[in-house]
């Protein structure tokens, strides 16, 4: 799969990879932090980081003895924007709605006073 948003949305699909991007929302975490909040084996997490980081979603640097675990916002930018598209399709498809709604109730009012 080479499609980036698909990548994305594969990863974004799991629940312990949604917890790890939770986990470091506010701030990196080592991998050894990620596996004790998560209770799964060191190679379980690291094939959930895998996919994450082939997805974007995260980065990895190596400090010292350590590989703090980043968020990679533009990554969750790239979904939230399609997202989004389709979203401002439905609110101007539920505005539509609304003003038939609307047309309909006041021309029903107005054949209920005849």
């Amino acid at each position: 799969m080479t499609d980036p948003l698909s990548r994305t949305f594969l990863a974004l699909a799991d629940p312990t990879r949604r917890a790890i991007l939770a986990q470091i929302a506010d701030g990196a975490q080592t991998v050894s932090a990620i596996v004790a909040a998560n209770g799964l084996s060191q190679p379980g997490i690291s094939k959930h980081l895998k996919v994450l980081e082939g997805a974007g979603l995260i980065r990895r640097e190596r400090v010292a003895k350590t590989r703090p675990v980043h968020l990679d916002a533009a990554g969750l930018q790239k979904a939230a924007g399609w997202i989004d598209h389709y979203r401002q399709h439905w609110e101007g498809a539920f505005d539509r709605m609304d003003a038939l709604i609307d047309q309909l109730k006041a021309e029903e009012a107005k054949n209920g006073r005849q």
